[in-house]
């Protein structure tokens, strides 16, 4: 599935001023490949996820999914079938276990409960966790088994646009190599159309391409 941008820009104000957070940005992300987009805070990486995202829809210009823009989707069909976003502080739901937060998106999707922990334990496999951690709360894995947790709950959900904001941003360097390399397989091995906003030189290196942005244009 693609994602194109077609002359984006997004506008908001501020108490003082308007600010324009993305300046007319276009580009066709591709089928298979793993992007990097990188820049120096404020510089509209995560306000261009976002709508990517369907969070918000462009003041200007249009985000083209499918063949659809954004402002002709419904913006949570969007996101529960099409896109799907990964976040630096992994987002899981404490009080599930490893297995329930997996699940979830299958629930919402009202498959049945066997079907739903068979794909589960598919997809836990594929981030290499054994079977122990499927009973385990979020509060009792280490920072990296927790971002494989929610890699697995976006392949549980089937999306074939994956989004991550600094999923690296709080864990070391080999849970930092291991998540990449997840990441890319996503797009390489599935198919998957990946874009990672990051700080980081070592996961931008990683990328098939790699965007920078500079007062919400590309550089």
């Amino acid at each position: 599935m693609s994602i194109s941008l077609n002359n984006v820009s997004y506008s908001y104000k501020g108490k003082y001023q308007t600010v324009r957070a993305v300046d007319g940005v276009s580009y066709d992300f591709e089928p298979g490949k793993c992007y990097a987009i990188i820049g120096k805070s404020g510089s509209g990486k995560t306000t261009l996820l976002s709508l990517m995202a369907g969070l918000d829809v462009p003041t200007e210009g249009e985000v083209i999914i499918d063949g659809k823009s954004t402002k002709n989707w419904n913006r949570n069909r969007l996101r529960r079938d099409a896109v799907s976003v990964i976040y630096q502080n992994y987002n899981l739901f404490p009080l599930l276990t490893v297995q329930e937060n997996i699940m979830y998106p299958l629930d919402l999707k009202k498959m049945s409960k066997k079907k739903a922990a068979e794909l589960a334990i598919k997809m836990r496999e594929r981030v290499e966790l054994s079977p122990a951690y499927d009973k385990r709360l979020p509060a009792h894995l280490s920072g990296g088994e927790q971002q494989r947790v929610a890699i697995a709950r976006t392949l549980a959900q089937g999306c074939k646009i994956i989004l991550a904001d600094e999923p690296t941003g709080n864990l070391d360097s080999t849970n930092t190599a291991n998540i990449v390399k997840i990441l890319c397989s996503l797009a390489h091995d599935d198919g998957c159309t990946v874009i990672i906003v990051t700080h980081d030189p070592a996961v931008a290196e990683q990328a098939d391409a790699v965007l920078q942005m500079k007062d919400g244009a590309w550089i």
